[in-house]
């Protein structure tokens, strides 16, 4: 069992019909048929969506996202049509909340990583693979890649693993010509990025993207290059063979798994509230990403 642990009540706003509550975002459709996309505060950890949320997190990812959207305008379009609150929405929806317009969205997770870890260490660790791409021999945890892959998995429901798919698999789904666009789009978003966080003293380990179509026309949706949706380092302490400290919500994994928590991961009861330390500095690492990657001060 797992999912939410106090599943939120829709907000209801004239002209707004709300469709989706995800584990961050919450999904509505305005009168001209356009998106309407929030990013709440909840925070997710081990296919839970926690009781407690983090200030300003939404906010964070809403304007990063945008911040990279600009960034990233001449490899791909992105879903973007406002940024303007809708009428009578909460002011509490401001700096959290964009309009886009509504693609066929593409049902896989591309995924990019340039470091091993996570998920691709585990499969690393049995069969020198990810995602049924042979690696060299002699990479360990947080070792950088000889290039970076595409690694795709499939969307899961709130409350189940993404699973990793190998690319044959993806070409299935969606046609190889699709497939094809999703691994050049994807890496080459990744490059970009992984260059741009280089920059500013950060190693963009992996990173997901969702894509969609807008007619014939890919598109990037949702969000992008958060700590949310990548794995963040700080280049000054990376140290291959070791796990790396991250710009994200380490802080509440480790909390959780510890017995301060008392909280057993692998029973079927939800996990407790965080305290408040937790809460502050989970909060303090996701405006450290926001400002050090765009170099603006949080306002």
């Amino acid at each position: 069992m797992s999912g939410f642990v106090e599943k939120p009540e829709p907000v209801e706003v004239p002209g707004l019909v709300h469709i989706h509550t995800g584990k961050v975002r919450d999904l509505y459709r305005n009168e001209a048929g356009d998106l309407v996309m929030v990013a709440s505060d909840r925070m997710s950890a081990y296919d839970w969506v926690l009781p407690t949320e983090i200030p300003d997190k939404g906010r964070v990812l809403t304007q990063l996202s945008l911040w990279w959207f600009e960034k990233l305008i001449d490899l791909v379009p992105n879903h973007v049509i406002s940024t303007d609150l809708p009428a009578g929405a909460p002011a509490d929806w401001a700096g959290r909340t964009l309009i886009c317009r509504s693609l066929r969205m593409i049902p896989v997770e591309c995924v990019a990583r340039g470091y091993l870890t996570g998920s691709g260490l585990a499969e690393y660790e049995e069969s020198r693979t990810v995602c049924g791409l042979a690696l060299p021999e002699g990479l360990m945890d947080g070792s950088e890649l000889p290039a970076p892959i595409f690694t795709p998995a499939t969307k899961a429901a709130v409350g189940d693993h993404d699973e990793n798919v190998p690319y044959e698999e993806v070409a299935r789904q969606t046609g190889a010509e699709t497939a094809a666009l999703l691994r050049r789009t994807t890496l080459d978003v990744y490059g970009r990025a992984r260059d741009i966080a280089r920059d500013r003293g950060i190693i963009l380990a992996d990173t997901k993207f969702e894509f969609g179509f807008d007619g014939e026309r890919l598109v990037i949706a949702d969000e992008v290059l958060t700590p949310d949706s990548s794995r963040f380092w700080p280049a000054a302490t990376w140290e291959p063979g070791r796990p790396q400290p991250s710009y994200d919500k380490q802080y509440v994994r480790d909390w959780l798994t510890s017995p301060a928590s008392g909280w057993d991961r692998k029973s079927e009861q939800p996990p407790p509230a965080l305290p408040q330390e937790i809460v502050d500095a989970t909060r303090a690492k996701y405006l450290e990403a926001y400002e050090r990657l765009t170099g603006l001060s949080w306002q």
